[in-house]
């Protein structure tokens, strides 16, 4: 095990590790936990009671947080005649069909987020295999895969999060800069937690949250009351 730094340790000693905090409380404390000199990430980690094994308990979907991300996001859209148009017009960095695949599948992915319409899938599945392992294929449960390319392109710049639950039943998401207000910042995160239960499959059985944490991206982490979370409607 590697041993921990003098910064990381220095930062435990503020963390109470058998604590479960309230929402407010963690997220008041995780603001007191800065340590790096760039604006660090505030990431919340989540162990829900799913086998996502079966397709009837996984959890996928996206929400637009309220307070945005903090991050630039560049966006790419594959469509055509008047979605193209509506795509640049909304702010896509890139816009194309054929040509913007044949970049793809050369090795030039210079996005975060790909929107496509259901029309051009056929031509996405072409690369289907790059952008798989990479998060980045279109899928209509996160809005990427849409006609309506201009507000698809508005969430992704304005805050959109999308969120797959891992083989291990975990979900990792960032929700706000360490320089968000904490108001921004509860927003935020009661906006996911609500959209995470939204998503509750009907065959999740059992207590839905079971383990919940809040922290940095160079922080400890913080336990939050997950009964609070299974409670936010």
């Amino acid at each position: 095990m590697a041993k921990k730094s003098k910064r990381f340790k220095s930062l435990l000693q503020k963390v109470d590790i058998e604590k479960v905090y309230s929402l407010s409380e963690a997220t008041s404390l995780v603001k007191e936990l800065v340590s790096a000199k760039f604006d660090e990430t505030v990431e919340i980690a989540l162990s829900l009671n799913v086998d996502p094994r079966h397709a009837d308990q996984m959890v996928r979907g996206s929400v637009v947080l309220p307070a945005g991300t903090g991050k630039s996001v560049r966006v790419a859209v594959i469509a055509k005649d008047v979605k193209a148009d509506e795509a640049k017009a909304a702010g896509a960095e890139i816009v194309g069909a054929e040509d913007l695949v044949d970049e793809i599948q050369a090795g030039n992915i210079n996005f975060d987020v790909l929107i496509a319409t259901p029309n051009l899938m056929g031509l996405v599945g072409k690369v289907g295999r790059i952008l798989g392992p990479k998060g980045l294929m279109p899928n209509p449960k996160t809005g990427t895969v849409t006609m309506d390319v201009a507000k698809a392109v508005e969430n992704a710049k304005g805050g959109q999060v999308n969120f797959r639950v891992d083989k291990q039943g975990n979900i990792h998401a960032g929700v706000g800069k360490a320089s968000f207000s904490v108001e921004n910042l509860s927003e935020n995160l009661t906006t996911f937690v609500k959209a995470i239960n939204r998503h509750k499959p009907s065959a999740a059985k059992g207590r839905y949250i079971k383990n919940a944490a809040l922290s940095l991206t160079m922080s400890p982490s913080v336990k939050i009351d997950t009964q609070e979370l299974i409670d936010l409607k």
